[in-house]
């Protein structure tokens, strides 16, 4: 065998040691999400450490930004949150709106916003920041097919997660699911809202209850996959089972525009 094929081997089973070594170090370090299929499902909740992503199609990118920011703000630990995002992503989904993060009951403070000029700048500025365990979880916003995205790629953002602690969450809207080291893949759709609770006959139409999410769970290294709606409780900061009304609820449009809550119009 030669030189070169030796090193090559010698390089491939340091990072399988190095993944392996860290998922024994992190295997117990879950966080519950309040929904009890779902954390059955996860052994217990989202595991930290790691890379999720989670998936939807382009007109859906709302539901899937607002279950993204409830996954980060329960495994962040209250510590900062970074958020990556490409340049013209701002143009074809609109802008993050801090206030919608206030009123799902996240404290937008603690979110620092970065504009990559492109894919590369992207996956390299959330290398490093997965590499810093200050921070408490790293969200990498990539839009579209993008053959940067790679399972070398991905294992380079799986290994500094698990070198650092911090949880990698990838939010890929209208994109195809690829090979990756991800933990788990979700795929995100709107789910109808229940009613809010100023919702009484004379109550303006666009009172909204709680977000939910239909949420499937495509992929999951350790446990059962499945589909479920995820309601997501603002001043518990957690998801939970959809809540049981006596009326029937009205079907809350899901292909609304992405101004809604978590977006604003750029």
């Amino acid at each position: 065998m030669s030189g070169a094929r030796m090193n090559a081997l010698a390089t491939l089973r340091g990072q399988i040691e190095r993944i392996e070594t860290a998922e024994v170090v992190h295997q117990h370090d879950r966080v519950a999400l309040g929904h009890g299929e779902v954390d059955s499902a996860l052994k217990g909740g989202l595991a930290r450490a790691v890379i999720h992503e989670v998936f939807c199609e382009g007109r859906q990118g709302t539901a899937a930004t607002g279950f993204v920011m409830g996954l980060a703000g329960r495994v962040s630990r209250r510590r900062p949150l970074l958020w990556v995002r490409q340049d013209f992503s701002e143009i074809e989904t609109g802008a993050l709106s801090m206030s919608g993060l206030a009123e799902i009951g996240l404290d937008p403070r603690r979110v620092v916003m970065v504009r990559a000029a492109d894919v590369e700048s992207a996956l390299r500025t959330s290398a490093d920041a997965l590499a810093c365990d200050a921070l408490g979880a790293v969200v990498l916003e990539l839009w579209g097919e993008t053959r940067q995205f790679d399972l070398v790629a991905s294992r380079k953002l799986t290994l500094a997660a698990q070198g650092s602690g911090v949880t990698g969450l990838l939010l890929r809207m209208a994109a195809q699911p690829l090979p990756s080291t991800a933990e788990t893949r979700w795929m995100l759709r709107a789910a109808h809202s229940p009613p809010g609770p100023a919702s009484m006959p004379a109550a303006p139409l666009s009172s909204w209850g709680a977000p939910r999410f239909d949420a499937e769970l495509l992929r999951n290294r350790h446990g059962p996959c499945g589909r479920w709606i995820m309601e997501w409780k603002c001043d518990e900061c957690q998801f939970s089972e959809p809540s049981a009304y006596p009326q029937p609820v009205a079907a809350a449009p899901a292909h609304r525009s992405d101004s809604a809550v978590f977006r604003r119009a750029g």
